[in-house]
């Protein structure tokens, strides 16, 4: 005889990701779960990400659990139970149960439901079946559409799942918008490389003369970029990608959805909220996270009269006199494009520059730029903003940190623009995390995963919204894509690997980098542990120009002694740092040592030669320089 039961029945489906008969008896469960109503039926889907690690807890688990007198195998995917502990079955005996107990005519026609009882699972074939299994709107919805978020929702829709994406942009304080794409095609990587393409054009225009050009009158030579052509091309390449990405994701057959998307009290459903308030919902069997952050707003008085990477690429008026505020990379190669583009520049430092980049590397940026005429305010920060007309006038003042050793005297100024580089901050405030208990970081609001798995099984999140994680537009890509590979495809296991990403650093003289700086691997290894090979030269190209400067290049290789000396450290500082990075990084993924390097025969006359002719070290005290061709 049934029993009513006075709450929703709770139901555990247990395995792991890669295997088919979990994921269909997840998906039928969940689909009930929305069929019936959660006051008729939860469901918990605890999706291990291995084999092994779902076996393993599955044998601590059938411990816990009422069998019936059912051997139960631990290596079998899935493990059905209930919230009293009593085992349902596997696959096809757990959805027979499903059937039986939500889809009867009994159950369908009261709020009765029957307890467990093992005579009611019956085998493929019998008992009563609905015409149609229910179904989740969507396999997956992505929430963000930046560049991570494009790619996990391309990658699954092309394994055959269907895929929807919500991407809403948000204006910044200042009312700035923009296109589909994320921060990298919008506000970041893209008009970033290009307006300091910019900037390298205009110091290539001093070496025309050298090389034997007659181009007038060096007088005649421009100053400063005309802002907004410069500005109008840039926009206008950015829409092109947007349109590009719109395409896409259509052929892809990826449902695009131009809303701001949240999370409800059920962690299946997601809220959509289109830019007239409209709202509309969604249910997925997977979620996935990809937000990325953005800029954190200077606290200050009148902080709110700051631009920020969000609104610079599209400035319409020139930016003049600039005060950029922060020393991160993001402030640094702001700093440089605009003083490369012929403006006046001041960069206000709290405490050092580039924090947890080699410290070698970090004061030629630093010595660089100031040849290249950017003023700096060492250990301060912002007191007050005040509007002066078209001008803001800045006053600061001592930040007091530990880190600056020579800091700058308080003072004021007056600005046309000030441009604020403190940091990020992950764009979660409005996802509504807390109705579904997902864990973050109270510090950055990020959130906090393992294998970009969060602490709800069915949710993941990727890019720069995941705590610990380097803020890089191929990181999120990658990950973006191996998770939907994951997921969708039968038999792939591979982790995102995070470390060995190669990155660069796009400032005037550009810094590309893999791995430990000194100071990481010193820490990790200690010193007595690392060895170090550098040497400074100049390229080829800069000798004719008498402007360019003497060895100011930088080469730096660093060796964990007790492993061969296997360079866990690829440090660069020199013209096209990219391209150089890039073509080492696989050899850093390989486990090269220093032998590797030395033993690669390279092309010369290039700068990437420089690292396979490195023997100078630091330990032995000897010069570094090592001149050019």
């Amino acid at each position: 005889m049934a029993t009513e039961i006075a709450s929703s029945q709770i139901i555990h489906v247990a395995g792991f990701a890669g295997d088919a008969h979990f994921q269909k008896t997840a998906n039928i469960a969940a689909a009930l779960e929305h069929l019936v109503g959660s006051k008729k039926l939860r469901v918990r889907i605890i999706e291990h990400a291995s084999a092994e690690e779902f076996s393993k807890w599955a044998q601590e688990k059938i411990g816990q659990l009422n069998s019936r007198g059912i051997t139960v195998d631990p290596t079998v995917s899935p493990l059905c139970y209930n919230d009293n502990n009593e085992y349902l079955g596997a696959a096809e005996d757990a959805i027979q149960y499903f059937r039986a107990t939500f889809l009867s005519r009994s159950s369908s026609n009261s709020s009765v439901l029957a307890p467990f009882n093992p005579d009611l699972v019956q085998q493929e074939g019998s008992g009563t079946k609905s015409n149609k299994e229910p179904e989740y709107d969507y396999d997956l919805i992505v929430i963000g559409g930046g560049s991570g978020g494009l790619a996990c929702a391309k990658q699954a829709s092309k394994l055959g799942a269907k895929v929807a994406i919500c991407d809403f942009v948000k204006p910044s304080p200042l009312g700035t918008k923009w296109g589909l794409g994320g921060t990298c095609v919008n506000v970041g990587c893209i008009p970033k490389k290009l307006m300091h393409t910019a900037a390298l054009l205009r110091e290539s225009m001093e070496d025309y003369k050298a090389y034997g050009w007659t181009l007038g009158d060096e007088k005649s030579l421009p100053k400063v970029v005309d802002w907004p052509i410069m500005v109008q091309n840039v926009q206008n390449h950015i829409k092109s990608l947007n349109f590009k990405y719109r395409v896409e994701l259509r052929e892809k057959e990826v449902k695009y959805e131009k809303k701001l998307a949240s999370f409800t009290d059920d962690p299946h459903t997601v809220e959509m909220k289109d830019k007239n308030g409209n709202v509309t919902q969604a249910t997925a069997r997977r979620i996935v996270v990809a937000v990325g952050g953005r800029p954190t707003p200077i606290s200050c008085e009148g902080g709110e009269l700051a631009l920020s990477s969000d609104d610079i690429f599209s400035l319409k008026t020139s930016p003049g006199k600039t005060l950029v505020v922060g020393a991160s990379y993001i402030a640094l190669e702001c700093a440089g494009f605009l003083a490369g583009c012929g403006f006046d520049v001041t960069v206000m430092v709290r405490s050092i520059l580039l924090r947890g980049f080699d410290r070698d590397c970090c004061e030629r940026i630093g010595k660089d730029l100031e040849e290249k005429g950017v003023k700096f305010i060492y250990g301060c920060v912002p007191s007050s903003i005040k509007a002066d007309g078209d001008s803001k006038v800045v006053t600061w003042v001592h930040s007091n940190s530990k880190d600056c050793k020579e800091p700058s005297s308080p003072g004021s100024d007056t600005f046309t623009t000030v441009l604020g580089a403190i940091g990020r901050t992950a764009d979660t405030h409005l996802l509504n995390i807390e109705k579904v208990g997902l864990k973050i970081n109270p510090r950055n609001k990020k959130l906090i995963c393992e294998n970009e798995q969060t602490n709800i099984s069915h949710i993941y999140a990727i890019g720069d919204v995941v705590d610990g994680r380097p803020e890089l537009t191929p990181v999120a890509i990658q990950a973006g894509k191996l998770l939907a590979k994951r997921i969708y495809e039968p038999g792939f296991t591979r982790q995102m690997d995070y470390h060995h990403v190669a990155t660069t650093v796009f400032t005037p003289l550009e810094y590309g980098t893999i791995g430990f700086s000194e100071e990481e691997a010193i820490e990790k290894y200690g010193s007595d542990n690392v060895e170090v090979y550098h040497r400074v030269f100049a390229p080829l190209e800069w000798n004719l120009p008498k402007h360019r400067p003497d060895n100011l290049c930088y080469a730096k290789l660093i060796c964990d002694k007790n492993d061969g000396e296997r360079v866990v450290g690829f440090h660069y500082c020199g013209p096209n740092a990219g391209e150089v990075t890039q073509g080492w990084s696989l050899a850093m993924k390989c486990g090269a040592t220093y032998d590797d390097f030395w033993n690669t025969v390279g092309i010369h006359p290039t700068i990437s030669e420089e690292f396979t002719i490195l023997s100078v070290t630091k330990s032995s005290g000897e010069s570094a320089e090592g001149g050019s061709c």
